[in-house]
Order: structure tokens, then C-alpha cells, then sequence
């Protein structure tokens, strides 16, 4: 698909719109390309090309399309328009006013014939996405090649698995980052989907594409495939007034994604704790304001803060698939604000998730001393299979549950306790109790992992 038109500079966003209270999307590329002057150039560039299509079509006199274009390079206020969008329910109303006044007398008519206010404003909400998307993309592909190394680095790093936060078998760091990666391309790969599938919007009032008749269109139709070639949007099918499957797509894989980068987040979170330490962020971590000593995973808390908002997000968009008639009153109005935090929250924790991964500090020494936490006892499982051939199932069984206890009562390794076992002479048990040697297929489902392109 050609790639949505850039976008050229518009009035920045108001220093209200600064972010001061949400540090997991301030100054990221996503924040940039949602705010208000990112979302005004795409009403602009919306309104600049409807005019341009239909010129394409022969439905306006020569020139007009580049007279557009030129108005539409402003400036404007957002302000202002912000103001007056009051009116009318939506900024749509107001720009048109202020783009024809620029755009002149000879060429002013021409500016947003034939549409509605929801063209303008849900074709402008689909170039807003594409760019944040892009960049989204290229942060979540950062990530994924970032913890590609990391998998490869530490393919055969043993550390403790856990479930239900507790020691179970032995794992090894590799499979976990292998793990963590295949979330990220799972997300890249949605996000890619519903990019490519961006649709611009065109059907006038009531979805009919009547207006485009009136002004002398022979065949009406036409018109939204050039309108969305200009875009480098997808042509779409129908209007989609109250067909609004394409802002539940984008909701899925904005919400889908942060989990997917909250997954991350939480066991950088679980794992850099002062107790486990197996892991750090680089650069140190954050500070405290009261305790000089400590160095907090900020970039892991962002993203899972971020994570924890997606879904309710995602929720709202979900609901407003719940529109009426040929256009809604609230369902597409109640769709903007959610849909614009759901970008910046997702486009900034791919920020972070790539810093993150790019600077992970991972420890194989505090892995393996939490491996030997508990004398032995993690490679368990192994034990019982091992030694069944050896003393039978049931008596294996019974002096592992013996031994256990008196391990953790003696602090004696779980190998020194079997030796004493006449039973158990000649065998290896220091191979058999080591948790290096208990990893399994990790590695080669490191490896499987790996090859995902």
C-alpha cells in the first residue's frame, strides 16, 4: 500500500496538551503525531485531498486541488477552532469555514463539496492512526530485535522457572526473551494487518455518495477509491458512517499490543526486584525522591501502567460498534478521545519497551544462586523420573518427600542427603541435582523461536 501522505507542519499542540501527568507517552514520536496540530494537519490533509480526487474525476476546474492544497498549508488556530467545534459538535464545521475563506473566491466552493463532517473527520482519524502506527511499527521492531540478542546471547542461561510465584522446574533466560519477542512480532503483526486496511471515509450525508451526483459525478462510485489513493488509504467497500469495524480493529490491536508489552513489563518488574535481582534496567533505573539508594524499573512500570489502561480503552471503542441509523449521535463522538489515548499510550510504551530491551542488564549469577535457593529440591521432577528405575515409583516418591523437608531444616544440598542412601551409590547425583542440566528443549525452542521472521 502507498504510505499515507506525510504529514507537513500545522500549529502545535497546546501546552495544555504537554502531558505533564502522563510521563509513559510524553515526548514519544506517537505524542507528536496525536496531538491536536497532528490531528488538525490531517483534517487538512483530508480536505486537501477530497478536492484533489475529484479534480482527478474532472468534477472540479483545473486548479482547484492545488489551490486547496496550498490553503491548507495554513496556519491555523487550534484554539479557535477548538472554540467554535462547540457549535457544532465536531472541528470539521469551523475548518471548512476557515479553509474556504483561505483557499478564495475562485476555487473556495470547492472545498469539502459533496461531504460530511464525518468524512472529514473519520478520514483524518485514519491518517492520524497510519502515522502513530508507523511509529509504532518501528519501536515495536526495535523491541523484537532487541530481545532477538537476547534469546540468542542466553540460549543456554539457566534461571528458575515459576508458577504461581513459586520455584518449579529450571528454564533458561534465552527461552524467556525468545518468549517475550514472539509477543511483540504477535503484535507487530496485528498492527501491520489493521494498518494496511486503514480506509478512508466518503459517502456523504447519509452514506449515498448523492451530493458527488448532484455536482455532476457520472459515476459517484469512483470517487472514494481516487479520494483514498490520494491518502494512501485503503478504498473502502462502503461508507462506514455506523459500519465502525475498522476503529474496532485499531482498538483490538492497540489493546492486544499492550498487553503484549505489558507481559514483558511485568516479569522485568517480577525479576528486578531487590530479593531476585536477576535482571536490570540500563541506565541505572529511575531514582527516588526520598530514598538515594534505589534505582526503580521505570521503563517497566510505564509500560505496565499503559497495559492496565488499554483494555478499558479498547472497551469504550467496542462499544461504540453500537451505532445507529446512517450516522450516530455520541457512538462516533465518544470514539476520538479514547482511540487518541489508546495511540499514545501504545505508541509510548513500544517507546519504552524498545529502550528497555535495549538496555537490559541480565545477570547469570544471580540466576543460577537463585537456581541453588533451594538445595537441590527444583530439579525434583527429574529426581522422581530418574529414580523410579531405581527404587520404584513408590519408593522414590517417598524418600524425595522425606528428604525435602530435612534439605530446607539442615541447609544440606538435596545430592549430599541421597548419598547416604546405600540404594542410590555409583549413580552421578551431583549431575543428577544440577538445574543446569534440567533445562529441557529450552534451548531448541529457543532456537524454533528464533527463526520467526
Amino acid at each position: 500500500m502507498t504510505p499515507a501522505t506525510p504529514a507537513t507542519p500545522a500549529t502545535p499542540a497546546h501546552p495544555d496538551d504537554a502531558g505533564l501527568l502522563a510521563p509513559g507517552w510524553t515526548g514519544s514520536p506517537a505524542a507528536a503525531a496525536t496531538a491536536d496540530g497532528a490531528f488538525l494537519r490531517a483534517l487538512l490533509d483530508a480536505e486537501a485531498a477530497l478536492t484533489r480526487a475529484q479534480e482527478s474525476l474532472g468534477l472540479t476546474p483545473e486548479g482547484a486541488g492545488a489551490a486547496v492544497t496550498r490553503a491548507a498549508a495554513g496556519p491555523y488556530d487550534v484554539r479557535s477552532l477548538a472554540e467554535r467545534a462547540r457549535a457544532g459538535g465536531n472541528p470539521v464545521i469551523p475548518l471548512v469555514a476557515d479553509l474556504t475563506a483561505a483557499t478564495g473566491e475562485t476555487f473556495g466552493p470547492y472545498v469539502h463539496r459533496g461531504a460530511t463532517s464525518q468524512d472529514i473527520m473519520d478520514t483524518a482519524t485514519m491518517l492520524v492512526a497510519a502515522r502513530a502506527l508507523d511509529l509504532v511499527l518501528a519501536d515495536l521492531g526495535r523491541t523484537e530485535r532487541a530481545l532477538a540478542a537476547l534469546a540468542a546471547r542466553h540460549r543456554d542461561t539457566p534461571m528458575a522457572g515459576r508458577t504461581l510465584t513459586q520455584h518449579a522446574v529450571p528454564t533458561t533466560f534465552g527461552l524467556k526473551a525468545a518468549g517475550w519477542r514472539s509477543l511483540v512480532l504477535d503484535a507487530r503483526d496485528r498492527a501491520t494487518a489493521v494498518r494496511d486496511a486503514l480506509p478512508a471515509q466518503l459517502g456523504g450525508a447519509a452514506g449515498t455518495l448523492a451530493a458527488f451526483g448532484a455536482y455532476g459525478a457520472p459515476d459517484a462510485t469512483a470517487l472514494p477509491a481516487a479520494y483514498a489513493g490520494e491518502l494512501g488509504l485503503r478504498a473502502p467497500l462502503l461508507p462506514w458512517h455506523t459500519l465502525r469495524t475498522p476503529i474496532a480493529d485499531l482498538a483490538g490491536c492497540l489493546a492486544s499490543s499492550a498487553g503484549a508489552l505489558g507481559k514483558l513489563a511485568a516479569d522485568v518488574l517480577t525479576l528486578s526486584r531487590t530479593e531476585i535481582a536477576e535482571v536490570a534496567e540500563g541506565g541505572g533505573g529511575g531514582g527516588s525522591s526520598a530514598m538515594p539508594h534505589k534505582a526503580n524499573p521505570v521503563r517497566a512500570t510505564l509500560i505496565a501502567a499503559a497495559a492496565r489502561r488499554a483494555p478499558q480503552l479498547a472497551a469504550v471503542l467496542y462499544g461504540c460498534l453500537v451505532a445507529e441509523d446512517e450516522r450516530p449521535t455520541g457512538a462516533w463522538h465518544a470514539e476520538w478521545e479514547p482511540l487518541r489515548d489508546l495511540l499514545r499510550l501504545v505508541g509510548g510504551a513500544a517507546r519504552d519497551a524498545a529502550e528497555l530491551a535495549e538496555g537490559l542488564r541480565v545477570r547469570p549469577d544471580a540466576m543460577r544462586a537463585n537456581l541453588d535457593l533451594t538445595h537441590g529440591l527444583i530439579v525434583s521432577e527429574r529426581l522422581s523420573a530418574e529414580l523410579s528405575s531405581v527404587l520404584g515409583r513408590a519408593r522414590a516418591k517417598e524418600l524425595l518427600t522425606e528428604l525435602a523437608p530435612r534439605t530446607t531444616a539442615e541447609g544440606r544440598p538435596l545430592a549430599e542427603l541421597l548419598s547416604e542412601e546405600a540404594e542410590l551409590r555409583g549413580i552421578d547425583l551431583g549431575a543428577l541435582t544440577d538445574p543446569a542440566l534440567y533445562t529441557g528443549s529450552a534451548g531448541i525452542l529457543t532456537d524454533r523461536a528464533l527463526e520467526r521472521r
